[in-house]
């Protein structure tokens, strides 16, 4: 099985849509199939949980340049699935609505009914989840979260890529994920 990153559709910023989420795409050897029969090809969807939405769609929307693709109140036996607090959730999916979610990551924030208690405090690199990566304007996407109060102190180093050297910069959400902000790809040609 080979994983590559990279983004369905490519950045988006010339077309007023300055972020994509950045997806991992998966392939694997001719006639290798799942019990389903369904082969993956795409991460889906990420999915984070938010204590303030508000804040999360300012950072999210309004910074990155995310659209609002949907906005609903969800029942479901979230307690038995996720180990959430209540069995109602509400699902607001941010991405770019010109591309297919199966062929596109889609960001989807959600608030519970009942209360989730804060996040650990950003640690030291370990093992598990590191970050949400975006194709962005790097520049263009820290000053509108700049002017928006948002994202902290950004982070910046300029990385060999095919295409040449990428300046990528990592930020904070509001409810302190790393989010990597890049211009273009780091592992594919042109």
């Amino acid at each position: 099985m080979t994983l590559q990153a990279g983004a369905l559709g490519g950045p988006h910023a010339s077309h007023g849509h300055p972020a994509q989420l950045l997806i991992v795409e998966m392939t694997r050897p001719a006639g290798v199939l799942l019990g389903s029969g369904t082969v993956p090809g795409a991460i889906h969807h990420s999915v984070v949980v938010v204590r303030d939405l508000e804040a999360s769609l300012r950072f999210y929307r309004d910074g990155l340049g995310l659209e609002l693709l949907a906005d609903r109140q969800v029942d479901g036996d979230w307690p038995q699935l996720l180990d959430a607090p209540s069995r109602r959730v509400r699902a607001v999916f941010l991405g770019d609505p010109r591309v297919p979610d199966d062929h596109s990551g889609v960001l989807e924030l959600n608030v519970f009914e009942a209360d989730v208690p804060e996040g650990p405090p950003a640690s030291p690199l370990r093992s598990g989840f590191l970050l949400l990566s975006f194709f962005v304007d790097v520049e263009a996407t820290l000053g509108r979260l700049a002017s928006l109060g948002l994202g902290g102190a950004p982070r910046r180093v300029t990385q060999p890529a095919p295409n040449g050297p990428l300046t990528i910069a990592t930020v904070r959400d509001p409810d302190g994920l790393l989010v990597l902000l890049t211009p273009g790809s780091i592992t594919r040609s042109a």
